[in-house]
């Protein structure tokens, strides 16, 4: 699997919807992260925006939109072991 890569464009638009689940964040100052990621009482703006957010990355990685959360994980560490493979093999 080759290393992800990102055109300035998509790294964009991460970036805004990255920033816009900040934002929601902070529409509940006295909440504890805890409360706010509560799954029962999550806040509607937080969980739309790490909706849209959670979208755009899978898009980014190519992975189907039913993807199962076990295995983006597996992806993800397949990904990573790749990745870490490559730069040993760099260093030596």
């Amino acid at each position: 699997m080759k290393p992800l890569t990102t055109a300035p464009k998509q790294q964009e638009e991460i970036e805004k919807l990255a920033q816009a689940v900040l934002d929601a964040r902070a529409l509940f100052p006295k909440s504890s992260l805890a409360d706010l990621y509560d799954p029962l009482t999550m806040p509607r703006e937080l969980l739309r925006a790490h909706q849209a957010l959670d979208r755009a990355v899978m898009k980014l990685y190519g992975f189907a939109k039913d993807m199962s959360e076990p295995d983006i994980v597996a992806e993800l560490m397949e990904m990573y072991q790749t990745l870490v493979a490559t730069q040993t093999a760099t260093k030596a």
